[in-house]
């Protein structure tokens, strides 16, 4: 009998002991879409109409924003083309297994092609930049193919402190000029996506213009091209483009609304944790580090 009270109070202990390791344990790290849920206005910005296009197709709308601030003399030309309807009517003519999506001119090597009309026919190489002044948010991980790796403007880029430069990386939705042989053979009449694994040895060897910023969907599942470098080889097989047009240039009826989740934020930096180490139940151990090019930048409707 002398007992129950001795048991009683060990349980009462335990108890204690219990909640109070309870309430002494760090909090469950928050999920991209919690960090999100409780994300404040802020957080997001909207696109530039003049920095913006949309490449409009038969299956929808793929939006793609510019990146003057790193090709200028290309994303000038790009508007220009846009603004004169150059795209419109043209096709996407190429489509390689993990790699890219190209669109512009299909006519043969030789044959004539559409008149540039306003824009220029050469361009110099816009591969880099200076890092002097430019805004970048800078993530930790270590990177294969650069001294340092962030995202500038809300782009995935590169720099190297040594050489003073900074470049655009090609993750998957880069948007670049296809060019020749030569480094300047490019005018931003030829456009590509890449859409598989990040290429990154193209880094400053081709001039990126961009990036897409929702759409992808509609380009990704495009039929791969039979012919060499994933080029179709029959006109039947190219997917017509309808218009690609400057946001700015287009009413304000028919614009889709966008915003983008800013890069250079604290709350940024909680979602990229949150992918760099996951913790939720499926993972068992952390991964510690996260590729430039699995960053998630993600994209919403403006709340009403």
């Amino acid at each position: 009998m002398r007992l129950a009270p001795l048991v009683l109070s060990l349980a009462a202990a335990l108890a204690a002991a219990s909640a109070s390791a309870l309430e002494s344990a760090p909090p469950k790290p928050k999920t991209m879409q919690e960090l999100l849920d409780a994300s404040q206005a802020s957080d997001w910005r909207t696109l530039d109409p003049a920095r913006t296009l949309y490449l409009d197709l038969d299956a929808g709308r793929v939006i793609i924003e510019l990146a003057p601030d790193f090709a200028p003399e290309h994303v000038a030309n790009i508007r220009t083309l846009a603004r004169e309807g150059y795209w419109d009517g043209l096709s996407i003519l190429r489509s390689q297994d993990n790699y890219v999506v190209q669109w512009g001119d299909p006519a043969e090597e030789g044959q004539p092609r559409k008149p540039l009309g306003g824009a220029k026919a050469h361009l110099p190489a816009e591969f880099d930049r200076s890092s002097k002044g430019l805004a970048f948010h800078a993530l930790p991980d270590k990177d294969g193919w650069a001294a340092q790796v962030g995202f500038s403007e809300g782009f995935p880029a590169a720099r190297d402190a040594k050489e003073n430069k900074a470049w655009l990386a090609h993750c998957y939705g880069a948007v670049g000029a296809g060019r020749d042989v030569a480094a300047d053979s490019s005018n931003g009449a030829e456009l590509y996506v890449v859409d598989g694994q990040s290429p990154r040895q193209l880094d400053r060897n081709i001039t990126l213009v961009g990036r897409v910023v929702q759409g992808m969907e509609l380009l990704s599942v495009m039929p791969r091209g039979t012919g060499p470098l994933g080029f179709y080889e029959k006109a039947e097989q190219r997917a017509p483009i309808k218009a690609i047009r400057l946001v700015s240039e287009v009413p304000e009826a028919e614009r889709t609304p966008l915003q983008v989740l800013r890069t250079d934020t604290a709350l940024f930096d909680r979602v990229v944790e949150s992918r760099r180490n996951r913790r939720d139940d499926w993972y068992k151990r952390p991964a510690g580090h996260i590729d430039l090019c699995n960053v998630p930048i993600p994209v919403r409707k403006p709340p009403a």
